[in-house]
């Protein structure tokens, strides 16, 4: 196998809302909330419209890109034997992904993301992650990890306890191992621990810019590319309008946006970009071809609503 993702199950909900539902709730614009409490979840929910349901979660979404480009790839991730638990399942077999999770009932339900996109095509995301950000060492399958190129995580699903173990677990076991920093907050929040895994334990790392200059504590972009030289991985970074860049040692490669798109949905943009990278690099094309690979996914993408290309 080609690759093997670890990441949230999450079945995303997404919705079309004005921007007054975003201020009326105390959310804030292009960011993830995450929320405890079932029933806020819920109340959230009831005077939405509903336009589809997927599959989600940000490296499962890498994944069923990859799976879509042609790789042989594997998904572990938690869900609940309820009504959403086998819809998850079913989405990724149907997209050709081999599914290494056995559900069993739960006292948490599946993991579910309100995506709420407003007319600026932006997406601003309220996450109750039920059982999904319960995932232990006892749910990596040693064999899967062995037996792919790359195993993929998410700063998502990482926190101390549990999922510590099982990220633990899968880096110790990957042949190369890849991370996305997933989200602003995220990296504020596990600022000294994703810092650890940036220069001691992983191999690919994704970001993009505003979590890359957090990560190190600067406003100064320089900076960001002097860090990543020294540490002699591969550091992907997004920079919206301003394009991409990859750098590994002194090499450093960048890559132009897409101009003159018809964007609907940033939904997804970072998960096809890492999907389109990937299949690159495990296909053994160069650094700048492994970028335009990303960028043309992710210019795909956001041209449609959702996280998945069909």
């Amino acid at each position: 196998m080609k690759i093997l993702g670890i990441g949230n199950a999450i079945v995303d909900v997404i919705c079309k809302v004005d921007d007054n539902f975003i201020s009326q709730n105390g959310l804030t614009k292009s960011t993830m909330k995450l929320i405890f409490d079932e029933n806020e979840f819920k109340k959230l929910l009831t005077n939405l419209k509903i336009e589809k349901t997927v599959s989600g979660g940000s490296v499962a979404n890498s994944i069923v890109g990859l799976s879509q480009l042609g790789n042989k790839v594997g998904f572990i991730g938690k869900v609940n034997e309820d009504d959403l638990g086998g819809k998850y399942e079913d989405g990724l077999k149907k997209e050709n992904v081999e599914y290494f999770y056995s559900k069993k009932k739960e006292e948490l339900p599946t993991g579910t993301c309100l995506i709420l996109i407003t007319p600026d095509s932006e997406r601003t995301m309220c996450t109750f992650l039920g059982i999904a950000g319960k995932i232990n060492e006892n749910d990596v399958d040693v064999n899967a990890v062995k037996n792919s190129k790359i195993t993929f995580l998410e700063g998502y699903l990482w926190d101390e306890g549990d999922p510590k173990k099982a990220f633990n677990k899968a880096i110790e076991n990957a042949n190369k191992a890849a991370m996305s920093l997933s989200d602003l907050f995220c990296v504020e929040r596990h600022k000294p621990h994703f810092l650890d895994l940036v220069k001691n334990k992983l191999d690919i790392i994704f970001a993009n810019e505003q979590e890359a200059l957090s990560l190190i504590d600067t406003k100064n972009f320089d900076e960001v590319i002097s860090f990543a030289k020294q540490l002699e991985k591969i550091i992907v970074i997004t920079r919206g309008e301003k394009g991409s860049i990859a750098i590994k040692k002194n090499e450093v490669v960048e890559c132009n946006s897409k101009k003159d798109l018809k964007i609907v949905d940033l939904t997804g943009a970072g998960d096809l970009f890492a999907s389109g990278f990937l299949h690159g690099h495990v296909n053994n094309l160069s650094l700048k071809e492994s970028l335009e690979k990303g960028t043309e996914m992710s210019s795909k993408i956001i041209q449609k609503i959702g996280a998945r290309l069909n």
